[in-house]
């Protein structure tokens, strides 16, 4: 039977392999000098006491001091030790978790974007840079403190055995009480942050209809669920701590009573009766710091799930031979697409041959597929069956940092980033001045752009800032043609442009194509269309259409039934 592949994070955890052994081996030597005060409590007693010597008094706490303070050197140096692992295990898979967060919203259509995954990483990275980890490395070593136990008197080891047999039952306990709630309670803590995270991004349609009340209420459900699975699980590990750390300071108690009862029978001095009770309370006290830092490692546990699960959907790209510049000729063979977590096709059985420097405007009734068709051609959306190629190339073997900055893509819903309006056309790589201006020189914004208070550096935010929905939409098309891409995609380019607008972009999509770049544009509105050089009829996901634009357009005006089109349409 094969083992299954390693997941990225258990990768990365086999890395830091070497410092968790290290740790390791740090805490046996932090462990065996916890066992220092007690013995210099017995010395003090048998010794000291017994003797009246100054002089071993003062050989002791000089002994004491050198062994401590090596203790506190050793476990500061393993905090550090830990600190950067933690760095290493965020330096490591960060980017990789990033890209997968990507892809997960890529593919969902936007509908799981969510920082959660990165989240998640600084959870657990926090969770090994604290205090509470130490104890999952100092409770292996309890056998040490038992069998000392042992060494002193029979009874005392067999107490301390029984005690830490307690605390462990109670441990187990508390996992098995707090586990299914807590990881319930994290879900509706997610969902509860992603509806409020949606809801925000959508202020101005909550605010503009009144729906703020509605969304309140629903979002107080939903962490109205969280909090009592949360106040379940906090209840249930609160009595179990409470009753842990009761039964601790019991057992000490208690054994300062056996070691009275076996000094009074002369079976063990007093030294020991003092040195043991220590003893026992350092035994224990990892095992009581595992029960109150449970829900933290509960936490911890849930995080790693998440983002082992993550890794696994999401893979890392392979590497793919470079493939020469695309000169921009498409073909769509059988092409059958349907929305990401879809079943049912919104493109079905669709055939298309466009040659490099065509330019092609598809038209058809909402719902037609083509936004669909806009996301299949660039690849972002995979298709069910059949290929698009680019120069005879599946799209979706293209390596994408290489095939993007022959790509330009208008969406309907423009989404701008956190930057300067230069940075933003440049798509946040080198800023080319040069080329950035002729970018916006093409799409008709480089006079809009230096009336604006700091010009090409002003900064905006991720909705544009102050900018209109038609000024977005041309700093859109702006990064769209950035770079003089081969392949140009825009989605209801006009949506949001008034006349002036609308005319700079029919002369832009005429400089493109002079350009030789292959335009797709896709629009309600003829005027735009009049340059292209074939129309694309959609209707119910399939092409009811397909040719020079000129026969295509009288057949629509002409008010003949559409004549479905060839399977490999080219003129």
């Amino acid at each position: 039977m094969t083992a299954s592949p390693r997941s990225d994070l258990q990768v990365v955890l086999t890395a830091c392999k070497g410092s968790f052994l290290a740790v390791g081996l740090f805490s046996l030597f932090v462990n065996f000098l916890m066992l220092v005060p007690s013995f210099f409590m017995l010395q003090v007693y048998d010794r000291v006491l017994a003797s009246g010597s100054e002089a071993t008094l003062v050989m002791l706490c000089l002994i004491l001091l050198l062994l401590l303070g090596t203790m506190g050197c050793l476990e500061w140096v393993r905090s550090r030790i830990m600190v950067r692992v933690s760095t290493r295990i965020d330096s490591l898979l960060g980017p990789r978790l990033y890209d997968a967060s990507f892809q997960q919203a890529l593919l969902s259509g936007g509908m799981l974007g969510s920082a959660q995954a990165l989240s998640d990483l600084t959870g657990l990275r926090q969770f090994l840079t604290g205090n509470g980890l130490f104890a999952f490395f100092d409770a292996p070593w309890l056998p040490i403190y038992l069998a000392v136990m042992f060494l002193f008197h029979p009874w005392y080891g067999w107490f301390g055995t029984f005690s830490a047999l307690l605390l462990v039952v109670l441990a187990y306990a508390n996992e098995r009480l707090t586990h299914q709630p807590l990881q319930l309670a994290n879900q509706e803590n997610l969902a509860a942050t992603n509806f409020t995270s949606k809801s925000l991004r959508n202020a101005e349609v909550v605010a503009s209809m009144g729906m703020l009340p509605q969304l309140r209420q629903r979002w107080e459900g939903i962490n109205h669920r969280a909090l009592i699975l949360q106040s379940l699980a906090s209840d249930r590990a609160g009595a179990l701590t409470a009753l842990s750390r009761t039964l601790r300071l019991l057992v000490q108690s208690l054994i300062l009573a056996l070691g009275s009862y076996l000094v009074l029978e002369q079976e063990i001095s007093p030294g020991l009766m003092i040195a043991g009770s220590i003893l026992l309370g350092r035994a224990l006290a990892p095992i009581d710091l595992m029960i109150g830092v449970w829900k933290g490692f509960s936490t911890a546990r849930s995080q790693y799930a998440r983002l082992s699960e993550l890794l696994r959907k999401f893979p890392p790209a392979p590497e793919r031979m470079p493939l020469p510049a695309p000169r921009g000729e498409l073909s769509v063979e059988g092409l059958v697409v349907a929305p990401p977590g879809g079943r049912q096709p919104t493109l079905r059985g669709l055939n298309l041959r466009v040659a490099a420097g065509e330019a092609v405007g598809v038209v058809g009734p909402s719902g037609a597929g083509k936004s669909t068709l806009a996301r299949a051609l660039l690849g972002i959306w995979a298709a069910q069956q059949g290929k698009v190629r680019l120069d005879g190339a599946d799209i979706a073997c293209w390596q994408r940092d290489e095939l993007g900055p022959y790509l330009g893509y208008l969406p309907q819903d423009i989404e701008l980033f956190e930057g300067t309006i230069s940075e933003n056309i440049a798509r946040f790589g080198k800023v080319d001045p040069a080329a950035v201006v002729e970018a916006a020189r093409l799409a008709g914004v480089h006079e809009l752009i230096l009336r604006l208070p700091e010009g090409y550096d002003t900064l905006i935010g991720a909705t544009g800032g102050g900018l209109s929905g038609g000024q977005r939409q041309r700093i859109g098309l702006a990064r769209a043609v950035y770079g003089q891409p081969r392949l140009i995609v825009l989605d209801e380019p006009n949506s949001n442009l008034d006349d002036q607008g609308e005319r700079a972009l029919i002369l832009a999509l005429q400089q493109l194509k002079a350009a030789g770049a292959t335009l797709f544009v896709i629009s309600h509105r003829p005027s735009v269309l009049c340059g292209v050089d074939k129309l694309l009829v959609l209707r119910e996901g399939m092409a009811a259409l397909y040719g020079p634009r000129e026969r295509v357009m009288a057949e629509l005006q002409g008010g003949q039934p559409p004549v479905p089109a060839p399977r490999r349409a080219g003129e």
